[in-house]
């Protein structure tokens, strides 16, 4: 990996599902708010700025990841979707960023290893969009990868807006990507919000792409448990419950 690579994190949704009036983001795992696993991640990872878009409760997300780490902040005023999310980091990427990843900051199993296999593929395949995908038996929640007849990747359909025979297709997009930094531009302004959600998915970039004759491809990650999402207190426990286990087998 020897391009120049910036780390985009997306901590600005409240996460109404949590069922809390704390920023989802802000919720612990084994004692540490689920983000700060995140930028540790990503930290090695990037050759660049790690930079954490924050929204809902900015000040405190701000707070508590500054304390822990140098990272940069980009303010996502109205939470617009991920597309939005990311356009709003845009200004504040290095200028010397050539490649951006960009990951959620709710995704607290994610492991360096893993990132940097990513940029990796990303960075020796030449491509414009490399997405991590997982292969997993009960796929509900998450969106679905299409691929195109000759295998390639053509785009990912958010579930909410799937079709039944889209539903059943087991590979899933993780919501992380490493995407060349001049297509990432390209790409942003052509996002619609003609959604279920009436939001800006990133997502939408690998249809942009696939569409423009990019070369889009996929990573698979090794450990599907890694790119699982906290969205439900259930989902916090699971996570935590993962985390506990991973720690004991290293002890």
């Amino acid at each position: 990996m020897d391009r120049s690579l910036a780390v985009v994190i997306l901590a600005a949704g409240l996460g109404k599902r949590m069922k809390s009036n704390r920023a989802k983001v802000l919720h612990e795992v084994l004692g540490k708010p689920m983000v700060v696993y995140v930028v540790e991640a990503a930290i090695p990872v990037a050759r660049q700025a790690v930079v954490v878009v924050v929204g809902n409760q900015a000040e405190e997300v701000r707070r508590v990841v500054a304390c822990r780490a140098e990272v940069i902040f980009a303010l996502q005023d109205q939470q617009l979707g991920t597309g939005h999310a990311v356009k709003c980091a845009l200004p504040h990427l290095p200028s010397m960023c050539e490649d951006v990843m960009v990951l959620c900051g709710d995704v607290p199993l994610i492991t360096t290893a893993t990132l940097k296999a990513l940029a990796d593929e990303h960075i020796q395949s030449k491509r414009d969009i490399t997405l991590l995908a997982v292969d997993l038996d009960h796929p509900h929640g998450y969106g679905r990868i299409l691929l195109s007849p000759d295998g390639h990747v053509s785009g990912i359909v958010e579930e909410a807006d799937a079709s039944q025979a889209q539903r059943a297709i087991r590979t899933i997009n993780s919501g992380i990507y490493c995407i060349n930094r001049f297509f990432l531009e390209e790409a942003l302004p052509r996002l619609t919000n003609a959604n279920a959600q009436g939001e800006y998915y990133l997502t939408d970039i690998v249809r942009i792409g696939y569409e423009s004759g990019r070369n889009v491809g996929a990573a698979w990650a090794l450990y599907p448990n890694e790119i699982l999402g906290v969205n439900t207190p259930q989902d916090l426990a699971r996570v935590e419950e993962i985390l506990e286990k991973r720690t004991a087998d290293m002890a």
